[in-house]
């Protein structure tokens, strides 16, 4: 029981998280100019909005809430409208009866860019939020301007197989009690709206997490301008991450001296960053806003979306 324990602690503190404990376990005093519950899908969706101008949707990993984001905040709201999202039974959105899919939580990110009365959005996922990014995309590409993923998988076998023994383990019997040691849950307690579902949730995020996926398919119907990041010690394996990028149309043939030859894809991978130390890392904000700064681009379809009037509510 102990092995289990320190197994799962170990996994949850990394894969489904991202590092930056301190974030969790300590109080923190907000920046958000705005706080709010959406009605979308039955769902209470709570969100919040940093800074001003252009929107970004920005959604987290798994067990976690938007103070994972907190290290980058500052840098990613300096310029734009920030909109960090408490996944379906995350943080301070309560759960519904339903179970955890990346598709219903996309069908929710869609639902809300249109409560918040913007036409497109940027949209940027992190771990199981990019899969729920991934989805907002292919299910709904008329709400999504540009596309941020980070260390997110296509395949279920994108990630190193020790991770996904370790999304296996998640539901063992005493998963949820061993893990009211970890400051996933001490963040859990303090901001959910009911903290006894914490074993619902480890149970719903452990049934999704061990169901088989390969959106291969859907991934290469994907035509908003994309970017992938990844550390060059991520969990997901790094061969997959290019695989990820070619899947995109990327790394078909040279650039070419004036770019021409360049997709609407790019690819970073983060020198001496992990899955669990990326999103405290300032070369993470630095990277995302290089990207979603530069001018749109390409094919017709992208220049059509850019043309696209998109109010801005504070």
């Amino acid at each position: 029981m102990l092995l289990i324990r320190s197994f799962i602690a170990t996994f949850a503190a990394g894969i489904i998280l991202a590092a930056s404990g301190l974030a969790f376990a300590q109080t923190r005093t907000t920046t958000a100019l705005k706080t709010g519950y959406a009605p979308v899908n039955g769902l209470n969706l709570y969100y919040e909005i940093h800074g001003t101008g252009e929107p970004l949707i920005l959604l987290h990993g798994g067990l976690a809430a938007t103070e994972i984001f907190s290290d980058i905040m500052p840098s990613l709201s300096k310029n734009r409208k920030v909109i960090a999202v408490d996944l379906q039974a995350h943080g301070r959105t309560a759960d519904i009866d339903r179970p955890l899919s990346y598709e219903a939580m996309a069908d929710d990110i869609a639902a809300l860019v249109k409560h918040l009365g913007f036409a497109k959005a940027d949209v940027m996922g992190y771990s199981v939020g990019g899969g729920v990014a991934v989805c907002t995309a292919v299910r709904h590409p008329e709400v999504v301007r540009k596309l941020v993923l980070v260390s997110a998988a296509f395949r279920r076998d994108g990630w190193y197989p020790e991770i996904l023994a370790g999304m296996a383990q998640m539901g063992a019997a005493g998963a949820a009690e061993s893990m009211k040691q970890t400051p996933m849950y001490e963040l859990y307690a303090r901001v959910a709206p009911k903290p006894a579902d914490w074993p619902v949730l480890l149970t719903k995020l452990n049934e999704m997490l061990k169901k088989d996926y390969d959106w291969s398919k859907e991934v290469a119907t994907i035509k908003v301008p994309t970017l992938l990041v990844f550390g060059d010690a991520d969990a997901v394996r790094t061969a997959h991450a290019v695989q990820f990028f070619e899947l995109l149309g990327g790394g078909k043939k040279d650039g070419g001296w004036d770019g021409s030859g360049m997709s609407n894809t790019r690819l970073a991978i983060l020198p001496g960053l992990t899955h669990y130390s990326i999103c405290s890392s300032p070369a993470l904000p630095a990277t995302v806003t290089l990207f979603l700064d530069a001018p749109m681009s390409g094919g017709s379809q992208v220049k059509q979306a850019n043309a696209e009037p998109r109010s801005r509510p504070e």
